[in-house]
């Protein structure tokens, strides 16, 4: 991957690939969908499966010098330019504008018992954070927490 973000530390190739998705759609985050998900590190892109009410969907952040480009097919169907956020934590983060005051982050991190998580947050105008999805991969493809 470039070196945007840090996202060339997912180690293209050497990652856990299957895990388990959360999905919230509630304003309080309080009811959570689950199901399986996969990813897949490129050198340039990371994709990402994953499933609601038995449909499958499916994702992509291609990455580009300024950020990424994301497709997820619930989602963001159409193409959408996120911008890398500086000096934010994890392996890659990028923030996609889509209306007065909103934004979609998506973080790719690695915990310290090296799980990977690809989260994506719902930022409110005036900046309340409010979860979307989280997905949680472990190094042998066991259930993740």
């Amino acid at each position: 991957m470039s070196s945007t973000g840090g996202a060339e530390r997912a180690r293209p190739g050497h990652h856990p690939t299957d895990g388990s998705a959360e999905l919230w759609l509630d304003p309080e985050g309080n009811t959570v969908f689950r199901s399986p998900c996969t990813l897949r590190i490129q050198a340039n892109a990371i994709d990402y499966t994953w499933s609601h009410e038995d449909q499958d969907q499916q994702g992509r952040l291609t990455v580009e010098a300024s950020g990424a480009t994301w497709r997820d097919s619930w989602h963001q169907p159409e193409p959408a330019a996120c911008a890398h956020v500086p000096d934010a934590t994890g392996l890659f983060t990028v923030q996609h504008t889509y209306g007065p005051g909103w934004c979609w982050r998506t973080t790719l991190s690695e915990r310290p018992d090296g799980n990977i998580v690809l989260q994506m947050t719902n930022l409110a105008p005036g900046g309340e954070e409010g979860r979307a999805v989280r997905m949680v991969f472990t190094p042998d493809g066991a259930s993740a927490k």
